[in-house]
C-alpha cells in the first residue's frame, strides 16, 4: 500500500474499534470504541463526522495533529475504514494507532505494541490485511476470558460490574500512554503502563 503525505504537518490517525449500533455499546468488544470515546472529550475532539466508513474528528494531542475515528463496518472489517483514512491522509503505519480489547488479558491489563500479529483479534487482522503492514501501533485492553464459554459470545456481552471498572477505570492510562506514544515516547508508555496498573517513577 502506497502513502503519499498530503501535508508537511506529521498527523496520528487514532482508531478505536467496536462494532456499530445501541446493542453493541456497552459490550466487552467494544472497549475500542469507548476508549476512543474518553480520549476525544479529554481532547476536546468531537468524533461526529461520516467519513470513510467511520465516524471521525480532528483535533491536537499534546501539541500533535490526530485524526480520531470509529470504524462502522463492524470489528473483522475494521482495517477498510483505517486504511481510507490513512490513503487520504497519507499516514504511514508507524503513525497509525488502534484501540481494541484483548481477551488473552486479564480484565483492565493495558498492551501496547509498535508492531506484531494479530493475536486472533479479528479487527486487528482486517487492519494488518488492509494496510498490507503489522508495522502500525497497537493498544490493546483486556477484558478477561470465560471459560466454557464461546468467544465470540463473551465479547459481544456485557462485562460484570466488577469487569467494566476495571477496564474503564484505564481509560485514563490509556489516553496518557496515548499521548506518549504520538510523541515519540513508545518505550516510555510500555514501560510505565504495560500490565495491571501504572507504575511507580
Amino acid at each position: 500500500m502506497i502513502f503519499r503525505k498530503r501535508q508537511n504537518e506529521e498527523r496520528y490517525i487514532v482508531a478505536g474499534l467496536g462494532n456499530p449500533g445501541k446493542k453493541y455499546h456497552y459490550t466487552r468488544h467494544n472497549v475500542g470504541f469507548l476508549a476512543l470515546d474518553y480520549i476525544a472529550e479529554r481532547a476536546g475532539v468531537r468524533v461526529s463526522r461520516s467519513r470513510f466508513s467511520a465516524l471521525v474528528g480532528e483535533g491536537r494531542i499534546g501539541g500533535v495533529a490526530v485524526t480520531l475515528m470509529k470504524p462502522l463496518t463492524f470489528m473483522n472489517l475494521s482495517g477498510q475504514a483505517v486504511a481510507a483514512a490513512a490513503r487520504y491522509y497519507g499516514t504511514a503505519p508507524a503513525h497509525i494507532v488502534v484501540i481494541c480489547d484483548d481477551a488473552t488479558l486479564p480484565p483492565g491489563d493495558i498492551r501496547i505494541r509498535d508492531h506484531g500479529s494479530s493475536g486472533g483479534q479479528k479487527g486487528l487482522q482486517s487492519v494488518e490485511d488492509m494496510l498490507e503492514s503489522s508495522e502500525y501501533i497497537r493498544i490493546r485492553i483486556g477484558i478477561g476470558r470465560c471459560a466454557g464459554q464461546e468467544l465470540s459470545d463473551y465479547v459481544l456481552s456485557m462485562p460484570a460490574s466488577a469487569d467494566r471498572e476495571a477496564i474503564t477505570g484505564r481509560f485514563p492510562d490509556v489516553a496518557d500512554a496515548l499521548d506518549m506514544v504520538i510523541n515519540g515516547n513508545i518505550s516510555e508508555a510500555q514501560s510505565h503502563f504495560n500490565g495491571a496498573g501504572t507504575k511507580q517513577a
